[in-house]
Formats: C-alpha cells, sequence, structure tokens
C-alpha cells in the first residue's frame, strides 16, 4: 500500500482559541466541504468533542453515496487534533490538524497521510485532484469566514 501525503497551511486572522473552537465545531465541516460531496454528519458520538469520539457521515464520492466513520484519535485544545478513518472512501486516513500562534493570527496547518485502493493510478486519476480541490475550497470558505489574509500566507506544502 502506497502512502501519500498532503500539507496545507493558512494563516486565519482570528485568535488560536477561536480558530480551535471553530474546527472543534463537527457542524462547521458543512462550511469547509465543497457541494460536490453532499456532505451529512450522520452521528458524533459524544460532545464536546474529544480523544475517542467517533462521527459518522454521509459523502458523495464522484456521485456515489458513502459512509465514512472518523475517529477523534488525538484531542489537544487548542493546540491539535487528529482524525483517521475508521471506514469509508480510502484504505487509509490520517488527518492532523495542529494549531499555532502567529503574529497575524492563527496558523492553521493540515497534514494528512493517505492511501486509497487502486493505489498510484487512481491517485493519478482522480484522488490528488479531488483533494486539492477540496482543500482548496477549504481555504476559500475560512477566508470567508475569518477574513482575507495575504495570498502567500495560504499555501499547498
Amino acid at each position: 500500500m502506497h502512502i501519500f501525503n498532503l500539507k496545507r497551511e493558512i494563516v486565519v486572522p482570528a485568535p488560536r482559541d477561536e480558530v480551535f473552537e471553530f474546527f472543534g465545531a463537527p457542524e462547521n465541516l458543512q462550511e469547509l466541504t465543497p457541494p460536490m460531496l453532499s456532505f451529512e454528519i450522520k452521528s458524533v458520538s459524544e460532545r464536546p468533542l474529544r480523544a475517542g469520539t467517533l462521527i459518522k457521515y454521509r459523502i458523495k464520492v464522484r456521485g456515489l453515496p458513502m459512509g465514512w466513520t472518523t475517529l477523534i484519535s488525538r484531542w489537544d485544545p487548542p493546540h491539535a487534533f487528529v482524525d483517521e478513518q475508521l471506514s469509508g472512501p480510502y484504505r487509509k486516513w490520517h488527518h492532523t490538524h495542529t494549531f499555532e500562534d502567529h503574529p497575524d493570527g492563527t496558523l492553521v496547518r493540515d497534514e494528512v497521510q493517505y492511501a486509497m485502493w487502486g493505489g498510484r493510478l487512481i491517485h493519478f486519476l482522480f484522488v490528488e485532484r479531488d483533494l486539492k480541490r477540496i482543500f482548496d475550497f477549504r481555504t476559500t470558505a475560512l477566508q470567508e469566514r475569518f477574513g482575507v489574509v495575504p495570498a502567500d500566507q495560504a499555501r499547498e506544502t
């Protein structure tokens, strides 16, 4: 199984506690997810979130509906949290969210390690492009929600 990596970071012009609280509310995922995925939360096992929380979603991948269950495997407010796929469209999904103070607000970093059925070919043909579109949408949504930051503050790494 080949593991791929996606890294993104953006400076959000808001205090770290506020930004972490926004990310820590599952209902805000709707705002950060492009309409093409028809994203819908089905259940959250406990609130407030903590390590061990299960979140079940319904999404559409290229028009095909499917379930996705993630586990919050690390919860360290207001510094970081990790969600890992237990079932869903990927063979592996491990998404680390980190939040650091920055002179212009909060530096938000996303690091995703993922693998999919079909390996490198499916990654090249579909998944890489789709994930970039999803995270581009997320960057725009964060800018609309919290304010615009200079273009060089939002980048793929």
